[in-house]
């Protein structure tokens, strides 16, 4: 006998049986208790998550032959439950949207829909990938769908319910299907491993379920091929040979690297999530959704119902959120958007993700506007960063640089001094006089004031007259000649005012 994957071996039968879809499975299982069956469900949600599952799982129980009316727990053994399962019941029909999108399918349809089922009470309908049919095809199922015959039900399942016109979505129930928790996978992984007879590790069931990031399909695939590779006992050691590791692993490997910033752990860390297999958009996708996460967890608090993750997992993300402040990962996300981008319409790839990453490991030199201000109000570096503040730079000896004297951070702006001669051979503003050196006056005032002080300070900068001096030895002859000047003008001959007046 051929054998049949895993997926389809332990695949959900009945209501109890399918996993992480409470809310869905509540309401149908009321909807048939009470006889408010709708003749129109939407059932959308990413991959693997039940979706057709559930869709037959709801044909069995409209249609199971052991009892005389639609019940919440089909038998599984009659005709009718057999023939739904593998897919072959004559009134059950199953349609892949993708390969019969024309209209001509959906003509074929609405011609078959007005004939009484063959042996069962309802006709089922099952379209799978309904998105995919064309808009004519849509518009030949529009009044179909609105008013179909009272032996007729519906089931549409897709994973892109933004392509669905609002036509259809108003004449249908629609059920979100979630992505199942990590943990509800584990559980049914374990179970699975013990019918297989497999002696199975619980961190290695949950590094499987991690992986199959939601769904139940992915999850039951993985094991189906780390059961190929052992299949007596399932260890660390062996997925460590088999599987790649997890996805928000590789993710937090690299923020660890930037946060810490450290370029060539980051790097590393790159390269081993491209070396996976992905593509760097893809991971650009999941370093992007994990960034958003630590965001809401820093802004919203630990305990944010927007997150959306496992309590296990919650305090440890928590405290690699607070790696970086708010500002800080609105730029970093942007920074991975636009290499995202870049990434469709560019041939560099692997060089454009390595310069972000190197710049992102350069993000806790970055600040913004509001946090330089306050750095200057408190007296603080104004180059430090709001996230971790470094050391202070060493007080530095005054020393002679092209004639100006530079200053240690800290010392008093009164004791900045200009040297009296350049290397260049100019003679600087300050004059040496009694064989020291002075400050200019508009120096000294400019040293003086507050806000000058502060900022100075805050960059550990130096302040210094830029404007060129006269030279010391034609001072005194510029001055005496500008002193005459004025003299001569003030004692100027009346007689000769007024004749220059006549002229």
């Amino acid at each position: 006998m051929a054998y049949r994957a895993l997926a389809r071996t332990y695949r959900s039968n009945t209501f109890d049986e399918l996993v992480g879809q409470d809310a869905v499975t509540t309401t149908l299982k009321n909807a048939i208790e009470t006889g408010r069956v709708h003749h129109g469900y939407i059932f959308t949600g990413t991959r693997g998550v039940g979706k057709t599952s559930m869709a037959r799982i709801l044909a069995k129980s409209l249609n199971c032959a052991a009892f005389d009316a639609p019940t919440t727990k089909p038998c599984l053994a009659c005709d009718s439950c057999i023939a739904v399962a593998l897919g072959d019941d004559i009134d059950v029909v199953e349609i892949d949207a993708a390969s019969n999108s024309g209209v001509d399918n959906i003509r074929e349809l609405r011609s078959n829909a007005t004939l009484h089922p063959a042996r069962s009470r309802y006709k089922v309908y099952i379209i799978d990938e309904v998105h995919m049919l064309s808009p004519a095809a849509f518009n030949a199922l529009l009044k179909t769908l609105e008013e179909p015959p009272p032996h007729v039900k519906f089931i549409l399942a897709t994973t892109e319910i933004q392509k669905i016109p609002a036509t259809i979505l108003s004449r249908c129930q629609r059920f979100d299907f979630r992505a199942i928790n990590a943990q509800a996978i584990a559980d049914q992984l374990a179970m699975v491993a013990s019918s297989e007879k497999v002696t199975a590790e619980p961190q290695a069931l949950r590094r499987i379920a991690r992986l199959a990031n939601g769904s139940m399909r992915d999850a039951l695939s993985l094991l189906d091929k780390v059961l190929s590779y052992e299949s007596v006992n399932l260890t660390m050691a062996v997925l460590d040979e088999t599987l790649p590791p997890p996805h928000d692993e590789l993710a937090a490997a690299v923020i660890d690297a930037i946060a810490e910033s450290d370029a060539a752990a980051g790097l590393r860390a790159l390269d081993a999530a491209l070396q996976t297999g992905q593509t760097v958009d893809r991971f650009c996708d999941q370093l992007i959704d994990h960034m958003r996460t630590l965001m809401l967890l820093r802004v919203c608090g630990s305990d944010s119902e927007l997150v959306d993750v496992s309590e296990r997992m919650r305090p440890k993300l928590a405290e690699q959120a607070e790696h970086f402040d708010a500002p800080t990962y609105v730029y970093m996300i942007s920074l991975l958007e636009e290499l995202r981008r870049n990434v469709k319409f560019g041939g560099a790839h692997r060089a454009l993700a390595d310069a972000t990453v190197i710049r992102l490991a350069m993000s806790r030199h970055f600040t913004d506007i509001n946090t330089l201000l306050e750095s200057l109000d408190d007296g603080g570096s104004a180059m430090e960063s709001g996230v971790v503040q470094k050391e202070r730079a060493k007080k530095k000896e005054t020393v002679e640089i092209r004639g100006i004297a530079t200053r240690p951070a800290g010392r008093p702006a009164e004791g900045i001094a200009e040297a009296g001669q350049t290397t260049a051979g100019r003679p600087s503003a300050a004059r040496a006089t009694g064989g020291g050196t002075v400050v200019s006056a508009d120096l000294r005032r400019a040293a003086a004031d507050p806000l000058v002080r502060r900022i100075t300070e805050a960059v550990e900068g130096t302040l210094f007259n830029v404007r060129p001096a006269e030279p010391a030895n034609d001072l005194g002859a510029e001055s005496a000649k500008r002193t005459k000047a004025e003299a001569g003008e003030n004692d100027e001959d009346p007689d000769r005012k007024e004749s220059s007046s006549k002229e």
